[in-house]
């Protein structure tokens, strides 16, 4: 069973600084329907105007990935982590009881265009931490590779929940096949491009949510960025 979630139908800020669109509930957009998908609660998808950024401010009890699209991004946190991430390279940030972070575009002349990704944890006043991880392009380059998951296996960065993220970069023509354990549930979500799900043509910011299938072939309809988020299904 496929659910398609449009880009146009997100949740949208522009303060200027800052145009963010969000898939699932966010700050002031409430809608019901679409309060997050399992532990999967935001992503949004932020530009932030040269030399702009989110001053120093506080989470809690949340696994907060980043994954930067183009640009560049600058983070700090009270942890004393600090640091600039690129395309290829995912940040995750471990709230747990308690962290102070600021995120500011490393460029005073060019864009950021990222995702950021909060994934609600297993268990509740975790030691905050961090930890950030960069790919090869041919890794990343004509399927989806693991970024992220509980055990932290191939690389990825290690996450509190029973979840894997993926990313990669499908050139036109590209195709891929996304499997599905029994018992999961699969997040896909464009990025950047356009690509073709059976029979479904997806847009940049477009989703589909992916439930009680075994496999699902994706097509590049032209150069595009995707992510996925494999989750368990409800108990």
């Amino acid at each position: 069973m496929l659910t398609v979630r449009k880009s146009s139908d997100r949740g949208h800020a522009n303060h200027g600084w800052l145009d963010s669109f969000h898939t699932f509930s966010f700050s002031s957009y409430r809608d019901p329907a679409w309060m997050g998908f399992g532990p999967l609660r935001v992503i949004n998808e932020d530009r932030i105007a040269p030399g702009a950024g989110f001053p120093t401010h506080s989470h809690q009890d949340m696994e907060i990935l980043t994954w930067v699209l183009s640009g560049s991004l600058e983070h700090r946190d009270s942890l004393g982590s600090g640091g600039v991430i690129l395309p290829g390279e995912v940040q995750r940030m471990r709230a747990g009881h308690g962290i102070s972070h600021s995120e500011y575009n490393a460029s005073s002349t060019e864009p950021v265009h990222l995702l950021q990704i909060w994934i609600e944890p297993d268990e509740l006043g975790l030691e905050p931490g961090y930890a950030q991880t960069a790919f090869s392009p041919d890794s990343l380059q004509g399927q989806l590779r693991l970024i992220a998951s509980r055990d932290g296996r191939e690389g990825s960065v290690a996450i509190h929940q029973d979840a894997d993220m993926r990313a990669g970069r499908l050139a036109a023509g590209d195709r891929a096949t996304l499997t599905l354990a029994p018992g999961r549930r699969i997040w896909l979500q464009v990025a950047t491009g356009r690509i073709q799900v059976r029979g479904y043509a997806l847009e940049a910011g477009d989703a589909v949510a992916i439930r009680f299938e075994s496999a699902l072939e994706i097509e590049a309809l032209e150069d595009s960025q995707l992510v996925s988020f494999d989750l368990a299904e409800a108990s």
